[in-house]
């Protein structure tokens, strides 16, 4: 107990009152401290307009599902760019349902531990400091519950079941699916869903066991960047709209948000591509179909928790800048982690020749490369002779050539970034957090040619989009044509032999 008893009961009476209990947006402006001196709130005099407007919505359906008898649910899909406050939303729709549904039982959801831990917890944690009742409950890594005294009072003064009162972060299992359902509480429920875009069928389906009981207090909450045209969030904006209330939020429209940033990204990736939709204006891709490699594949894989296949060797590839508007690019990839990715502006061949000579020498022998791989075409050849020259292990791939194991794709160059993305689907890779590497990979489109094989846009189509050359993406690709890598610890996937060779034409240098 943080006051005198007089004091703790006129902070339960006040936000346990209708006009504080039953409108969220009068609760979120009561225990936190706006505009308070000498606090993190000092210079903010409330939520943004976007915030308040979902904080209104629940405070009408609060009114009007009071006056049913049978009660309804509220679900809400919120689509967005990035940056708008997503994550204190969050945090005040947990601390909102905590202080005033007592009882009740929220879990928070999302794609990785990671992103659960550092973002959506540590969020919470924020603003469970800043409440006005923060000691009422008590948080660890993954759950918050009553306070032991604040626990008492609920049991014997107004005979509330805590068994089941908490907020808990749980990730979900594709797996294992049902073991994610299976919370049922009569004093209410909230389910909130973080990068819903990401989480399978099967997950949603067993959700729907969070909400069995026909208690007034049931909520759903799915948050995410629309990365993807199908799956179950974005039919809760499409097919079954009618079942969800939803909002798609412009991040360029959210105040204090970074304008500039925003801007840069739309002139530096093009105003249609993936990016600008996906993480600025919040819409959804074109299409699927026609991107060599979902969003969602690329964003689940940054800074994914997954040990590192050690026993798989060092591979170096080297995108050489072909235009005077290119970098080049080098990347370092040990089997599933790609461990670095570097871009050269403005480098002549033997400046470059030179970075990546030093750079070898001052690897230890452990972390030096097996094959450093570079693009021939255009100005790599010279690139590839000068290394040869230094007895860099260096190799030579000429991407325009026929594919090597695929007889599907026009040309080598479609077949490796195939390749990146079936590496990217096992699942158990790990990409570095990278703007630039993430806009790259999903920028891309690919067609058929009239014979039926798949052809990857050049980097000239993709000029013409507005949208810039693939540099650090081009170079993870390279590392795909090794011969000696693999895909961490399998050697086949998807009909490729990761162990096998290319084919003897790709000549090898030195």
């Amino acid at each position: 107990m943080k006051y005198g008893v007089k004091q703790e009961k006129e902070l339960m009476t006040e936000i346990w009152s209708g006009p504080i209990k039953d409108n969220p947006v009068n609760f979120v402006k009561y225990v936190f401290p706006w505009k308070q001196k000498d606090t993190p709130l000092e210079n903010f005099s409330g939520p943004r307009k976007w915030q308040e407007k979902i904080l209104r919505e629940m405070a009408i359906h609060i009114e009007r599902n009071n006056a049913l008898d049978l009660p309804e649910m509220f679900r809400l899909a919120v689509a967005s760019g990035r940056g708008i406050g997503k994550s204190a939303l969050v945090a005040w729709i947990i601390m909102w349902m905590l202080s005033t549904r007592l009882g009740s039982t929220i879990i928070v959801t999302a794609n990785t531990e990671q992103q659960l831990r550092s973002r959506t917890w540590a969020e919470l944690g924020k603003w469970l400091t800043l409440a006005i009742n923060s000691h009422w409950f008590t948080k660890t890594a993954t759950t918050i519950k009553p306070a032991g005294w604040f626990e008492d009072a609920l049991i014997k003064d107004l005979k509330i079941d805590t068994g089941y009162y908490y907020a808990q972060a749980q990730l979900w299992s594709e797996e294992n699916p049902d073991a994610f359902a299976g919370i049922h509480s009569s004093y209410g429920v909230c389910l909130i869903m973080d990068e819903a875009s990401g989480i399978p069928a099967p997950i949603y389906s067993v959700s729907e066991g969070f909400f069995s009981e026909p208690t007034r207090n049931r909520y759903w909450f799915t948050f995410s960047n629309p990365r993807r045209n199908t799956g179950p969030f974005y039919d809760s904006f499409n097919s079954k709209s009618s079942f969800w209330k939803n909002q798609q939020i412009d991040s360029r429209n959210v105040e204090g948000t970074d304008k500039e940033l925003f801007q840069k990204m739309i002139e530096q990736y093009g105003e249609d591509s993936t990016v600008a939709r996906v993480e600025v204006m919040g819409e959804f891709p074109k299409a699927d179909d026609d991107t060599v490699i979902p969003m969602d594949l690329i964003k689940s894989a940054i800074d994914r928790d997954v040990a590192l296949a050690a026993n798989e060797p060092i591979i170096w590839g080297l995108d050489v800048a072909r235009f005077g508007g290119d970098n080049s690019a080098l990347c370092i990839r040990q089997g599933n982690h790609v461990m670095d990715i570097t871009s050269f502006k403005s480098m002549d061949l033997m400046q470059l020749c030179g970075v990546i000579k030093n750079k070898y020498d001052d690897c230890t022998a452990i972390e030096r490369p097996q094959e450093i791989l570079v693009d021939v075409i255009g100005l790599g050849a010279g690139v590839v002779d000068r290394l040869a020259e230094q007895n860099l292990p260096v190799r030579g791939i000429n991407v325009a050539e026929a594919p090597s194991t695929k007889k599907n794709f026009l040309n080598l160059r479609a077949e490796l970034w195939f390749a990146i993305k079936d590496y990217l689907t096992q699942r158990d890779c790990r990409l570095p957090l990278d703007d630039d590497l993430v806009a790259e990979l999903a920028a891309p489109m690919y067609k058929y040619t009239s014979t039926g094989k798949i052809k990857i846009e050049s980097k000239e189509e993709m000029r013409k989009r507005g949208i810039k050359s693939p540099d650090k993406a081009d170079a993870l690709a390279l590392t795909m044509a090794s011969s000696a890598a693999s895909f961490g610890g399998s050697t086949s996937f998807l009909g490729y032999n990761f162990k096998k060779p290319l084919k003897s034409r790709i000549i090898r240098v030195g």
